[in-house]
């Protein structure tokens, strides 16, 4: 039988300033490990540390622009668009335009604070 998910759990972000997360499914909301789905909402001028995760991150701009900093260059995914970060890659993400940004993140195996490997 499908299992409802009647709503998030809003988890704590790191970053610059506030930024909301909602977890769908995940370690947190539904106990699921091989998978997370996150619908962030950051704000005009946020930055997280950088990153080297152990999961594939695949994420999809709804709004806004989303900048992902990496070893190469850099990114700018809009509205519309997808990026897909793999494993043990380096990464940052931003959200420097006005009005923020918003998307969903899909993580393979599910987002861990323990796997994420910030920058100090």
């Amino acid at each position: 039988m499908p299992k409802l998910i009647a709503g998030p759990a809003i988890v704590e972000a790191a970053g610059t300033k506030p930024k909301r997360i909602e977890e769908f499914a995940g370690r947190v909301n539904s106990g699921h490990r091989n998978v997370s789905v996150a619908r962030m909402k950051s704000p005009e001028g946020w930055l997280e540390p950088g990153q080297r995760p152990e999961f594939e991150e695949v994420t999809v701009v709804l709004s806004g622009m989303l900048r992902v900093e990496h070893e190469g260059g850099v990114l700018e995914v809009r509205a519309g668009q997808a990026v897909v970060a793999s494993p043990g890659e380096w990464v940052r993400y931003s959200t420097p335009e006005p009005g923020g940004a918003e998307y969903v993140a899909v993580c393979l195996p599910a987002f861990s604070p323990d796997t994420v490997h910030r920058d100090s």
